[in-house]
């Protein structure tokens, strides 16, 4: 156990989409709200209480090391959850997805829309209420191909398509 108090191989992370920390065992990939069993509680609660408490909240200013982004998700049904906040189950294949993102993105890019309108109503992601802003995250918070992607855009600019087990995704570069 290290100053967290989780078992080997669990971390806690941040879920940007409900602002709150979460379980999450780097070995089997699979994440819970829960403390998983065999946690030393105190130590949790000292780790929480110095690293998660509302004081390092949205309004601190850009944590170090951190950016942030919106996007807009498109899931197919050979995502790792093909379901969402607007269809109950995805049922269209992976280049039917591919057509509609590169449609949007071609709205967005000729200026007919932005990123974040266009997240509002036809996102597959929760943040989709928010503009599909994510918050703030630093490397080893995403999976690799939506952070590499992320941290190669500058404030302001947009990724082409990028793919994920999540599904397909155009990330804009806010912070």
């Amino acid at each position: 156990m290290d100053e967290t108090g989780l078992p080997q191989n669990w971390e806690v992370r941040h879920s940007n989409s409900k602002n709150l920390p979460y379980y999450y065992d780097t070995v089997e990939k699979v994440s819970r709200w829960e403390p998983p069993q065999g946690t030393d509680t105190e130590k949790l609660k000292k780790y929480m209480a110095t690293h998660h408490s509302a004081s390092q909240g949205p309004n601190t200013g850009r944590p170090e090391g951190k950016i942030r982004v919106a996007h807009l998700l498109v899931k197919h049904r050979d995502s790792r959850r093909p379901a969402s906040w607007r269809e109950a189950q995805i049922t269209r294949s992976k280049e039917e997805a591919m057509g509609i993102i590169e449609g949007y993105e071609q709205k967005i890019k000729s200026g007919t829309t932005t990123l974040r309108e266009l997240s509002m109503s036809e996102s597959d992601c929760s943040s989709a209420r928010k503009k599909g802003d994510l918050g703030y995250f630093g490397k080893g918070d995403m999976q690799q191909e939506f952070e590499e992607a992320a941290f190669a855009l500058q404030p302001g600019q947009m990724s082409g398509v990028v793919e994920t087990a999540s599904g397909l995704h155009l990330i804009e570069r806010l912070e």
